[in-house]
């Protein structure tokens, strides 16, 4: 889970700590460019860490005794994968974004992930919401999709929570680049 942070934590801040950010902002590129840019790569790098895993599902299907493995389970683990690192990197690209200290968004992005993936759910078991506003509650965070998506069932509402924080955090981002 520490991977999305290390690896993001860099992306703006080195930029401002350097000063390189002045040289970027004169490119004929606009905001959204910029962030995309950065957060598409952050993606790629990200996916070419997750792809030697594909090893594994490989090595036991050829081992099975029966060849049957679950394939649904399987790519549903993987979606459901693919949205947590995408979310994650959205939010160590926005942490990234408001510190040029690498080490400050390292820890505000690990933080920010930590919360988002724990806090609702902890926050949905304190005795006080136990009226029915629980499951409201803990539907707030990420491991509630997360958990629905890696068991293979693919839910419309669950794919719409992923794009949608991904994207308040990549707006959040390009807002902070325009007041610098």
């Amino acid at each position: 889970m520490f991977l999305v942070p290390a690896i993001t934590m860099r992306s703006l801040s080195e930029e401002f700590r350097s000063g390189t950010f002045e040289i970027l902002k004169t490119n004929p590129l606009s905001s959204w460019q910029i962030v995309l840019g950065k957060y598409f790569s952050i993606l790629i790098v990200l996916l070419l860490a997750i792809l030697p895993t594909m090893i594994y599902i490989i090595t036991i299907k050829a081992l099975s005794a029966q060849g049957g493995i679950d394939g649904g389970g399987i790519l549903g683990s993987y979606i459901g994968l693919f949205f947590l690192v995408a979310v994650f990197a959205a939010i160590g690209l926005c942490c990234s974004g408001f510190t040029s200290n690498a080490v400050v968004a390292f820890l505000i992005s690990a933080f920010s992930c930590l919360i988002l993936y724990f806090g609702f759910n902890a926050l949905s078991k304190l005795p006080f919401f136990e009226n029915g506003t629980d499951y409201y509650i803990e539907m707030l965070g990420i491991d509630f999709h997360y958990r629905s998506i890696s068991r293979g069932v693919l839910d419309t509402r669950d794919l719409v929570y992923f794009i949608s924080i991904i994207f308040i955090f990549l707006l959040t981002t390009v807002k902070n680049l325009h007041k610098k």
